[in-house]
């Protein structure tokens, strides 16, 4: 069982070490997608190595599983893993990990079943504030998207996904903003529903829900909030504009507001009026195949022993 103890090496370097690299680099906001894609990659590699030492401790733990698992393939690839004949820490082994395995799934399914009974609250209540057109006046267009506007003062907007994505923008917005200012506004909405950041920040909150000791799952959670603020920020600013798009974060964010530590509306502002640029397309593809390379890397060290023995 020697690749078990190489996936277990290959958990502590990437909880310890990949959080603290990637919340360091300085390209992260300049690229906000390709760090978000990193993110999730380090997230997955170290979910694909529980996975792999799950397979690993359950086939030395059962001599059936074991069977199944290596059902024909060639000879020695099963014995070039070195399966021990006392099977009691194996079997402690694929127990913690089983536990674990479940526990992720229940959290996932917990944090995602409630997030779609939100949205689904969320849908009823604008339907009493503000009821859908005749059928006929409806937009005929599949997956075309409904403006909600919602009589309020206080200067609001926001996104609810679903079959028609709903934008929701308040009068107070509306007095606040002028014409591109609201298109910006509206995009960087829309850049939230069309890359499905929703279901991005509810597994994020699954996690940390699951194993809140873990650390690694609470700083994906915070980054993930914050790089998907900077991604939709992008998209705005690409179509109607940096200018316009950083005053409508000023309109709609009051001072208060500003001074949240999760908010960083006044980094966001910088940052769009700074204009940086984005880094070049081969440093980017470098990066990109770099996270890559992180949930493969699980993969490999499970293969190996057998792939050695080819």
């Amino acid at each position: 069982m020697g690749a078990l103890p190489e996936l277990v090496a290959l958990v502590a370097v990437l909880t310890l070490v990949g959080p603290r690299a990637l919340a360091r680099a300085r390209w992260a906001g300049r690229e906000p997608v390709v760090a978000l894609w990193a993110w999730q990659c380090l997230v997955i590699a170290v979910l694909l190595c529980c996975a792999c030492a799950l397979v690993l401790a359950g086939a030395g733990a059962w001599p059936a599983l074991r069977d199944l698992v290596f059902s024909g393939a060639p000879a020695g690839v099963e014995a070039a893993y070195g399966f021990p004949t006392a099977r009691p820490w194996a079997i402690a082994a694929a127990f913690v990990l089983l536990l674990g395995g479940v526990r992720t799934a229940l959290a996932l399914a917990y944090e995602l079943a409630g997030a779609q009974a939100v949205r689904r609250r969320q849908r009823h209540q604008l339907i009493r504030q503000a009821p859908d057109l005749h059928p006929e006046l409806r937009p005929k267009a599949v997956g075309s998207e409904q403006l909600v506007v919602l009589e309020s003062e206080e200067p609001r907007a926001w996104s609810l996904p679903g079959p028609v994505p709903r934008m929701v923008v308040t009068t107070g917005a509306l007095r606040r903003l002028s014409g591109r200012e609201l298109d910006a506004l509206l995009a960087h909405e829309r850049g939230h529903v069309r890359a499905r950041h929703h279901w991005l920040l509810s597994a994020a909150e699954a996690l940390v829900a699951g194993f809140p000791a873990i650390r690694l799952f609470g700083q994906f959670r915070d980054q993930v909030g914050q790089l998907v603020e900077l991604a939709a920020d992008d998209s705005a600013a690409r179509r109607h504009g940096r200018l316009a798009t950083a005053i409508a974060l000023v309109e709609l964010n009051p001072e208060s507001a500003c001074t949240h530590p999760l908010a960083q509306i006044p980094f966001r502002v910088d940052r769009l009026l700074s204009g940086a640029t984005r880094l070049p397309a081969p440093r980017r593809l470098v990066l990109t195949l770099a996270a890559l390379a992180l949930p493969l890397a699980p993969v490999l060290l499970t293969l190996a022993p057998g792939l050695t023995a080819l």
